[in-house]
């Protein structure tokens, strides 16, 4: 079976402790529990989460959404998002098949990042790793503020923005994440065209801006 892998790299540096943090936890919930309602989802979508403030850390592989469970993070430290970017790049490396002379491989990994902050590291570094592997569609998301979003711009054209880092828009934004791999699934399960951008997704709700 193809899997459509799916990673999210969440900010849980000091600036998101507090309603941000909780607010990532469950919408990490509502992602899991919508799409496990989703038949083709259910049977294709694998869903890692990379957490990064002080550190980089897969805290879940690569794991089918039947099986799938909520990690415990809280938020500390500094917003290293280059390491992210290279742990991302190893991850893919080591979890997603390649296609070989045999066996078609997974599909092209759907990845989503999520930050409040500016990088507090050299994520140049992290971008150029991550550009050796093949990926799908990578999503932006500048929660509040506070986000660079100009640095986002850099690690790819899909770029949203949030107002602010609370309850109401950070659960608009998991929920539009849940229909956009949804829409990956149904999609590859149909043998359609995988996604490629913006165009392929489902228009964002109104709390979730895109920035051009």
């Amino acid at each position: 079976m193809r899997r459509l892998p799916v990673y999210l790299l969440l900010d849980t540096s000091g600036s998101m402790s507090g309603e941000p943090i909780e607010a990532v936890k469950n919408g990490v919930q509502i992602l899991v529990s919508t799409l496990r309602q989703d038949p083709y989802a259910l049977e294709t979508a694998f869903l890692s989460i990379i957490t990064f403030d002080s550190a980089a850390k897969q805290v879940v592989p690569l794991t089918e959404l039947a099986t799938f469970q909520t990690p415990a993070i809280s938020a500390s430290g500094s917003t290293e998002l280059g390491a992210a970017l290279s742990l991302l790049a190893d991850r893919i490396e080591a979890e997603v098949a390649k296609t070989t002379a045999g066996a078609k491989g997974d599909w092209k990994p759907l990845v989503f990042i999520m930050t409040d902050g500016a990088p507090t590291d050299d994520w140049k570094r992290g971008l150029d790793r991550l550009r050796k592997v093949r990926t799908g569609i990578v999503i932006a998301c500048a929660a509040g503020p506070g986000a660079d979003a100009t640095v986002l711009k850099q690690v790819t054209e899909v770029v949203v923005q949030l107002d602010t880092a609370d309850q109401n828009t950070i659960k608009a934004f998991f929920k539009w994440v849940s229909a956009s791999v949804s829409t990956g699934s149904h999609k590859v399960d149909q043998g359609q065209k995988e996604v490629s951008g913006l165009g392929d997704l489902p228009p964002p709700p109104p709390e979730v801006n895109v920035v051009l």
